[in-house]
């Protein structure tokens, strides 16, 4: 208990980057993963060669090299910011990829039918998708977009790497203080263990109050 009463203000600070790292990454995972899965059944062929292209590059490209590629590659093209915003680009961006293909197949598990019957009643493709099929296909794949918004926030311990204040990268501080480093990890591992369950809890309560009978 030594490690963490001694130096709760550090874990402290590194469990609240995380948690803004994870927050803020997932919005931009969930909007960029709509956007993409919108582009991937799209009726314009330029559109889903976009979407095709953005999931294949994105999920077949370790996350650390697309870490380097955001941190050193956008500067060098006038693009500079924070550490903290660049991490967050990075992780929504990788993440984006997954919730993109959870949507597409909630969206294959639509009838057909329900599409049809909306264009009949003269609703444009933006409007049936908006309306009739996204809700629908969001209520079907509730469970694994929590998962992967788990996964996010275990791989945002990645960030500590280039100098983004996280839970991980306390580690580096109370090692060079002398602190047992078992017990410095133990008690990181339960700072994501925290964050994890309270994902896990909000999607449990949001497939029981939406998510498709089975």
């Amino acid at each position: 208990m030594d490690v963490l009463t001694q130096n709760f203000s550090l874990y402290g600070e590194g469990f609240l980057g995380t948690v803004e790292l994870t927050f803020y990454a997932s919005i931009l995972a969930l909007v960029l993963g709509f956007l993409m899965a919108s582009f991937r059944v799209a009726p314009v062929g330029s559109f889903r060669v976009f979407g095709t292209v953005w999931v294949a590059v994105l999920r077949n490209t370790p996350l650390t090299l697309l870490f380097f590629a955001v941190m050193l590659g956008l500067p060098r093209f006038g693009l500079v910011l924070p550490f903290k915003l660049f991490a967050i680009l990075a992780l929504g961006c990788y993440t984006s990829a997954f919730i993109c293909e959870v949507l597409r197949s909630g969206i294959n598990t639509v009838p057909l039918g329900q599409g049809e019957a909306a264009r009949s009643l003269g609703m444009t493709f933006g409007q049936t998708l908006g309306a009739v099929v996204l809700p629908q296909a969001f209520r079907s794949v509730i469970p694994p977009i929590g998962s992967t918004l788990i996964a996010l926030a275990k791989n945002s311990a990645i960030a500590g790497a280039f100098s983004v204040t996280e839970l991980l990268g306390t580690y580096k501080t109370l090692s060079e203080l002398g602190y047992n480093i078992v017990w410095t990890f133990v008690w990181i591992a339960v700072g994501y263990l925290i964050i994890t369950l309270a994902i896990s809890a909000l999607f449990h309560v949001l497939e029981k109050r939406w998510g498709v009978a089975r």
